[in-house]
């Protein structure tokens, strides 16, 4: 006899899997499959093992350092599987118990009830412009710290640099003039200076391997689109479409909650709390719209390299980043004038970017390589601009005033 489907919740780490099986219905058994290993292998056997019953499986785990390999792995295999965030999952207060068998429990019947909101998988071409992207900051942020390493040294043995701007052409030119006395501190000078040579050699590196690679991508409109915003260089407009994907799937609102750029709030009653943002979206996207909304601190101007950007860009896009430009200028101006900290003016600049953003990419069509249409609607082609497929939004109907 064939049994009804059994949701399957796994509780992933490096070394281990926890298996929890919920069978079908409200009142459906719930019971402990196993602990197997953590490798591909182990859970081919303990899905075999599963599938013999004959009823269809639906696995769900937390998203983790294991990437989505199990997630390709069994749809693969032509499984339903369902990958969730873990900050997602509902808890209990009461819950004080937190062991691998208990999270695939609670994974399985949650999974069962409906509750898990499934995450979205990013396409392995795009996971790998993501990991390119990421190799980039991780080699960013290693120059930095080599350099703050080299001042560390430098600042000990009361060497303090005189001009405006660190590593200019002027500040190299005083690095090379210091001279000390123990060879000891010579080979250290000479050491910090190599790493910090070697960290930027390795950013520009990296660097011109994603402008090589982008035009090979098939998010590559969205990141010339992108850059029509002012502050919007390459690498953030990358950044951005990278982490999040596409960004029509989201509403502007949604977009701005799904980047922790909403204020926290704690209310109840007739007590309203409101803290600072949640932060509970992406970090990476969330730093660089933060530098770039630095740029709408100036008055409203298209200087030669943002022209440059936009020259090949089509009329509607242009038109959509300078209403940005206007919109956002007269907004940091005005909270400025009203007293508020820059900080807090400058995240409630990229958080209104953020919208814009999703304004450009309405305008963008779907990429002619992709291999499915977002939300139904197949791409056009035509003319000499066949990557960018315009959209026009549809006007808001006027409400009539009452007789």
């Amino acid at each position: 006899m064939k049994r009804d489907s059994m949701f399957v919740g796994m509780d992933v780490h490096q070394k281990s899997i926890d298996i929890t099986v919920a069978e079908a219905g409200h009142d459906g058994k719930v019971w402990h499959f196993g602990c197997i290993g953590g490798d591909l292998k182990a859970l081919d056997k303990a899905v075999d093992k599963l599938l013999e019953a004959g009823g269809p499986l639906h696995v769900v785990y937390e998203a983790g350092p294991s990437g989505y390999v199990i997630y390709r792995h069994l749809q693969g295999r032509g499984l339903q599987c369902t990958v969730v965030a873990p900050a997602q999952v509902p808890k209990k207060a009461s819950d004080r118990i937190k062991t691998d068998r208990r999270d695939s429990q609670k994974l399985a019947v949650q999974h069962r009830a409906g509750a898990l909101r499934a995450i979205y998988v990013p396409e392995p071409a795009d996971e790998a412009m993501r990991d390119l992207v990421r190799a980039r900051e991780d080699a960013v942020e290693a120059r930095r710290r080599a350099r703050q390493h080299l001042n560390s040294f430098l600042l000990r043995h009361g060497r303090r640099y005189g001009g405006k701007t660190k590593w200019s052409t002027a500040h190299r030119g005083w690095l090379a003039e210091q001279r000390f006395e123990h060879s000891a501190q010579r080979v250290t000078l000479e050491e910090y200076l190599g790493t910090i040579a070697e960290a930027e050699q390795r950013v520009e590196r990296v660097s011109q391997q994603i402008r090589t690679l982008l035009p090979t991508w098939r998010w590559h409109p969205y990141v010339e689109a992108l850059q029509a915003l002012r502050g919007v260089s390459w690498i953030v407009a990358t950044t951005v479409v990278a982490e999040v994907g596409d960004l029509r799937r989201f509403r502007p609102r949604e977009l701005m909650g799904f980047l922790g750029m909403v204020p926290s709030e704690y209310s109840s009653g007739d007590t309203k709390r409101r803290g600072t943002i949640t932060k509970s979206g992406n970090a990476h996207v969330r730093r660089v719209l933060c530098e770039a909304a630095w740029a709408y601190a100036q008055r409203p101007a298209i200087s030669r390299e943002l022209l440059q950007r936009q020259q090949a860009l089509p009329q509607e896009i242009r038109a959509l980043a300078w209403k940005a430009q206007l919109r956002l200028c007269a907004r940091f101006a005005h909270l400025s004038a009203a007293r508020k900290h820059r900080n807090k003016i400058n995240t409630a600049i990229a958080r209104e970017l953020t919208g814009f953003m999703w304004a450009i990419a309405g305008a963008v069509g779907q990429p002619a390589t992709a291999t499915a249409s977002v939300r139904g609607r197949a791409t056009a082609k035509s003319g000499a601009h066949a990557q960018y497929v315009l959209r026009r939004q549809p006007r808001p109907a006027r409400k009539r005033a009452a007789a």
